[in-house]
């Protein structure tokens, strides 16, 4: 934003600004940058925008875990580029929040000390090569159910960042599916290597849409300034209804003895949910939030070298820049 533009915002009628905010909402106008935005709905952006970015850092460790493990060059050479594709959404992402006006510097500062979060589903251990299948197949479309309808978020550079995430997420839950298919037609071992996978990734896949409706704290108003667009129970049984028959091909079964199909709602009821364990996961005292912190920590720290000498290469070629554009005057002045 300019300072004209902030200048002017600070001058108009605070209610006739909002009364425009909230228009152009449910005109399903997009609100850019340099539009005014309530405080809080800047804040709501933030948290949400961050630990998304966070969480496509975050979730690059537990399935990198396996790429010199890959059991064929073919699938080693499909997990790198997935996991390059997770770090570019990361980058997607922060670039879209610093569009509010914060720091990418600050954002991983909070991180690294724990003050801001990522998805629950990353603390989580990948004990096989099956887990690499599991992840794909529920997590990334557990992920690609929730942010699709992101592509029509009310803030334009979230939504736009989401087209393109969302296309690549697509890919990635193919090749978990297809992965997950091998090993299910395969030795009776890698069967049930991709069973144990599946039931030890379905609950935590589910945990991923958020406590329910009635624990939410700020599902019922990011709704309704349309930043989500569905709720995350109804976000949840979508997911549920989608994958018990993708389960049903695979021949694996979902590890849920109170799936039922609801006959009034048109979709499968699922069994209750740990939520004591969600919590205890959030608070960081799941398998492995510690070292995955402490990775991305340490990640960070080797990387700064890197980080400060792009800093100077770019100082020297605006200087070369300048400089260039000063020797043309004397020139043209000649």
């Amino acid at each position: 934003m300019t300072t004209a533009q902030a200048d002017g915002h600070a001058t108009a009628d605070p209610h006739a600004l909002a009364a425009a905010f909230d228009a152009a909402v449910a005109d399903e106008v997009r609100i850019e940058p340099r539009d005014w935005m309530p405080d809080a709905y800047r804040d709501t952006l933030v948290r949400q925008m961050a630990q998304h970015a966070h969480s496509e850092i975050i979730g690059m460790q537990p399935e990198a875990n396996w790429i010199t493990r890959a059991p064929s060059l073919r699938r080693k050479a499909i997990l790198m580029a997935k996991v390059q594709d997770e770090a570019g959404h990361g980058l997607y992402l922060y670039s879209a929040t610093e569009t509010l006006g914060v720091s990418r510097d600050d954002l991983l500062d909070k991180l690294h000390a724990g003050r801001q979060r990522y998805s629950s589903i990353f603390n989580y251990p990948t004990l096989t090569w099956a887990d690499v299948g599991a992840i794909g197949w529920l997590v990334d479309g557990a992920a690609i159910t929730n942010q699709v309808p992101l592509c029509r978020c009310s803030y334009g550079p979230y939504a736009r960042a989401m087209v393109r995430i969302c296309k690549e997420e697509s890919f990635h839950q193919r090749q978990g599916y297809e992965l997950l298919l091998a090993l299910s037609r395969g030795t009776p071992e890698q069967h049930a290597m991709a069973q144990d996978a599946v039931n030890r990734w379905w609950w935590p896949s589910l945990m991923m849409f958020g406590p329910p409706d009635d624990e939410s704290a700020h599902s019922a108003q990011s709704m309704a300034w349309r930043i989500k667009r569905h709720s995350n129970d109804e976000l949840r049984r979508r997911f549920v209804d989608i994958c018990v028959p993708q389960a049903e091909i695979l021949g694996l079964t979902l590890p849920d003895p109170d799936l039922r199909w609801n006959e009034e709602r048109g979709g499968y009821d699922h069994g209750p949910i740990d939520w004591a364990e969600f919590r205890e996961v959030l608070r960081g005292n799941g398998p492995c939030n510690r070292e995955r912190l402490e990775r991305r920590r340490a990640a960070h720290e080797s990387g700064a070298w890197v980080r400060q000498a792009a800093v100077a290469y770019a100082a020297k070629q605006r200087e070369a820049g300048r400089a260039a554009g000063h020797g043309a005057d004397q020139e043209a002045g000649a």
